[in-house]
């Protein structure tokens, strides 16, 4: 009975909190990536190729579409991208891990290898263990996690409707995304009217960002209203039920 009556207050508090840990989750999730590049900082390598490694599986990590922390920018994108930064060709020729990569755009299969291995240099500064669009997705569903716990003081709040979510939320950065993706697997082919199609680009940072943010904004919009119907559902039945064991234990006669 006493382990049964644990497990309930324990799955209550849970229920009760529900957004409280899983803001605590995905800050802990996106933060870990952010502290890779100050353990390479500090001298702290074998940390740091820990947290590359474990979310290796969860993100390509290329360097050209990675934020940097300690070096001369914030980021060090493609020239295709036509970004202002210093695109991330102008220091190929001295980095030992492009040594076989090509500086061609249309040669892109050469350059993602040396692009994922590359963690940075002091000069350059270390990049975080996820890329761009990532950090932003999750950081915004932080942000959008703290604003929804503001919100949601003053009433309940309906969720997204599914078709504006696909439209705001997955339309951005399915376009961006799958046209770059498209662009670099038909460059080079023999599928001519599908490579004019899809032209040779690569997303700057800034583009990155803002697509993987709105993605992140509408995950919460999306699915934390109707997560919270469920979890206050769960919490009150919990609660009920342990209000009647106490009513229980207090009813039976002292002997």
């Amino acid at each position: 009975m006493r382990a049964s009556l644990i497990i309930d207050r324990i799955f209550h508090t849970l229920a009760r909190r529900w957004l409280l840990f899983l803001n605590l989750a995905v800050a802990l999730y996106v933060g870990l990536p952010m502290l890779a590049p100050v353990l390479m900082n500090a001298g702290l390598t074998g940390p740091a190729a820990l947290l590359y490694r474990v979310y290796s599986p969860m993100c390509h990590q290329l360097a050209s579409r990675s934020f940097f922390l300690f070096g001369e920018q914030i980021a060090y994108p493609r020239e295709i991208a036509g970004s202002r930064l210093t695109p991330i060709e102008a220091y190929m020729p001295g980095l030992p891990e492009f040594a076989e990569a090509s500086a061609d755009p249309a040669e892109w299969s050469t350059f993602l290898w040396p692009a994922r291995r590359f963690v940075g240099n002091e000069q350059m500064g270390y990049k975080m263990a996820l890329c761009q669009r990532d950090i932003s997705i999750y950081a915004a569903m932080v942000a959008g996690g703290l604003v929804y716990g503001l919100l949601r003081r003053r009433g309940r709040i309906r969720p997204m409707p599914f078709w504006l979510f696909l439209l705001i939320g997955i339309g951005p950065i399915a376009l961006d995304g799958f046209s770059q993706l498209f662009s670099q697997f038909f460059v080079g082919t023999q599928l001519d009217a599908l490579a004019r199609l899809f032209p040779l680009r690569e997303s700057p940072p800034l583009l990155r960002s803002l697509t993987g943010a709105l993605f992140g904004l509408s995950i919460v919009w999306l699915v934390y209203p109707r997560l919270d119907v469920q979890f206050s559902m769960t919490a009150d039945d919990i609660g009920r039920r342990l209000a009647g064991r106490v009513e229980e234990a207090s009813d039976r006669p002292i002997v």
